[in-house]
């Protein structure tokens, strides 16, 4: 019999093959070692194959399609439903291959090599980050137990430490001055990496026209426009700019029954990364908007009757419509468009 979906439970050694004809029948249970998974698929006619949206997926979705075969990845928590028994590698292969026959289902475009390397950076540098600021967060914590207090921000810690080394009587012990020293030696090489890798996505985001052109949008700088770029891929696979903010986690959970509408707070499903980046930069368009924005101006509308932070998720979820406006329908950013349903209910 043809094998025509396949679903494939992804490891690190040993790869559960589960294969099924075009009537639902299986003919194929598989384990398959990493060394052999190009070989095994090489010698397959085309067929469709089912992957969970793990490590490693995006670059066997790239290794299959190059043999001609139809790989389709989903997220993990839409293929749970499907599982049927306990979980075990040969349930779940099974799971995969019924779930990407589903047509429903919700898939993940395949990041190509470039994609993932940006994104690398974005990971690298947000690794950084965060090791910078517990590092910064050590520092004045040390300095707290001797009775010393330094202000917020990594740019304090660095421009203090000098004086507090250098002041000979402020009675700290030689060895808490050498341990302050190297800690923030440390602290100013992570910062010099973090500014090395922000060169580089600032240089790939020069070089890709796709996330120029987000940049234009207020709140959309080159460090969220190049991550929103590589993590979207193409953006035609949503179907309009709701699913996009769904996806990004901007849109109100629901929690509803018997007709009654009962909308919570926002989902946060999807990247936290790419959610983070929007809300930062719409709360600096707020704060610029408090002082130069039209007083009868959307957003100046909004914050009159909510509070700042509602106003940010809000201005983040219209933002990432306005994404993929651009991104799908191939347009540039224009402040003045007023779509044609607003022009024409005025």
């Amino acid at each position: 019999m043809k094998i025509t979906t396949i679903g494939v439970d992804l490891a690190k050694e040993v790869f559960q093959i589960h294969g099924e004809d075009e009537r639902g029948n299986v003919v194929l249970r598989k384990q398959v070692k990493r060394k052999d998974m190009a070989s095994f698929f090489a010698k397959l006619q085309p067929c469709l194959i089912g992957m969970e949206a793990c490590g490693g997926a995006h670059y066997w979705a790239r290794k299959l399609e190059g043999f001609g075969h139809t790989v389709k990845l989903m997220a993990l928590q839409f293929v749970k439903p499907y599982v049927k028994t306990n979980k075990n590698d040969a349930a779940d292969a099974a799971a995969i291959c019924e779930a990407v026959t589903r047509p429903s289902m919700r898939f993940v475009s395949a990041k190509t090599v470039e994609q993932q390397a940006i994104l690398s950076i974005h990971r690298a540098r947000q690794g950084f980050i965060k090791t910078r600021t517990a590092q910064g967060n050590q520092i004045r914590g040390l300095l707290s137990e001797f009775g010393m207090v330094i202000p917020k921000g990594i740019n304090a810690i660095v421009k203090r430490i000098p004086e507090i080394l250098e002041d000979a009587d402020n009675g700290l012990p030689g060895t808490i001055r050498q341990l302050l020293g190297r800690l923030t030696e440390n602290l100013k090489e992570m910062n010099r990496r973090v500014n090395e890798l922000e060169v580089q996505i600032q240089r790939w985001h020069s070089e890709n026209a796709a996330s120029e052109k987000l940049a234009d949008i207020p709140g959309i700088g080159p460090i969220t426009a190049s991550a929103i770029v590589a993590s979207v891929g193409d953006a035609r696979e949503f179907k309009n700019g709701r699913q996009l903010a769904a996806w990004i986690g901007l849109v109100p959970k629901q929690n509803s029954s018997g007709g009654k509408q009962k909308l919570l707070g926002i989902s946060k499903r999807g990247d936290v990364y790419l959610r983070t980046l929007l809300i930062h930069g719409a709360r600096a368009v707020i704060r610029f908007a408090e002082n130069k924005a039209k007083p009868d101006g959307w957003l100046m509308s909004l914050m009159s009757r909510r509070n700042k932070n509602v106003a940010a998720v809000a201005l983040a979820n219209k933002n990432a419509r306005i994404i993929w406006a651009l991104l799908a329908k191939d347009r540039m950013f224009r402040p003045d468009y007023v779509s044609v349903a607003t022009a024409t209910e005025t």
